[in-house]
This record gives structure tokens, C-alpha cells and sequence, in this order.
């Protein structure tokens, strides 16, 4: 009788702990460097437009399923984008205000729909861009190549 109570008291006590671990969602994958569009270099790539904004990111779970707009499979981890009127297959540079880091993404996404943000990040992208924690971020958007509207690379 003592060992049922001490091994529900235990799994009682494992249940606990692991309920109280906060959540944070993991990478479906790790991003490679070879996912990254920057293989061009758009580093000198002249500016073709630029739109200053606020930012926020999304995931999987966000997103209400794994496929974007554009018919892609969403990966938390991918160097993709959403924004409301750009073409699909679009690369911007997106940097974060605040701390000066900046990345090349896709477009590959329609959104976000709130009025005050232009533009939505993958949450791997927020992460490497350093603003995850803070859920929203100011940032410039800079379009360095336009997409073409029958985006199909996969």
C-alpha cells in the first residue's frame, strides 16, 4: 500500500513540476544557411523602397496551420515573412530598430492584421532578430529584390 502512495505522490510531483515549465515554442527545424536568401549577398544590394513600422511574430501555432498564402509549408525556423501588399517571393531586409541587428527575409505570407504593424516575422527570425521576449518591435523594412506574383519556388 505505501509503494502506490509513494509512486503517485512521485508521478503527482512530476505532473506538477512539468506543468509549471513555461512554454516556449521550439523550432520545427534548424535553420541552415543555405535556407537563408542572403546567398546573393544583397549586403551592397541597393534599396528599392523602404517602409519604417512596427513588427511582430508568428508561428505554426499562430498561424492556425502549416501552409502560408503563397502555398509554402510555414517552418517556425525559415527566413520567411508575411506582409499585406508585397508580392510573394519579395526579399526585404528587416532591422530591429532598437538593437541594430537586420536580416534578409521572404515573402511568402499575407498579414499581419492589425492596423499598426506592417510587417510579420517567423518566430525564429524574431528570435535572431532579438525580439521574441518582447513580442513587438519597431523596425525599417527595406525591399531589395521585388517577388513575382506566381511565387512557386519550393
Amino acid at each position: 500500500m505505501k509503494c502506490k502512495q509513494v509512486s503517485r505522490l512521485l508521478i503527482g510531483a512530476l505532473l506538477a513540476s512539468l506543468a509549471s515549465c513555461t512554454y516556449l515554442p521550439s523550432l520545427n527545424r534548424p535553420a541552415k544557411a543555405s535556407d537563408n536568401p542572403d546567398t546573393k549577398n544583397y549586403r551592397n544590394h541597393p534599396v528599392l523602397k523602404t517602409y519604417y513600422g512596427i513588427s511582430s511574430w508568428y508561428s505554426i501555432k499562430t498561424n492556425r496551420g502549416r501552409t502560408t498564402a503563397s502555398g509554402r509549408r510555414l517552418s517556425n525556423g525559415a527566413y520567411t515573412a508575411a506582409h499585406k501588399t508585397l508580392p510573394f517571393g519579395t526579399k526585404v531586409r528587416v532591422t530591429c530598430l532598437f538593437n541594430g541587428k537586420s536580416e534578409i527575409l521572404v515573402i511568402t505570407d499575407r498579414g499581419p492584421y492589425r492596423r499598426s504593424r506592417i510587417i510579420d516575422v517567423t518566430i525564429g527570425s524574431a528570435q535572431r532578430l532579438g525580439f521574441y521576449s518582447r513580442g513587438i518591435t519597431k523596425v525599417k523594412v527595406e525591399v531589395l529584390e521585388w517577388g513575382n506574383w506566381r511565387y512557386k519556388k519550393m
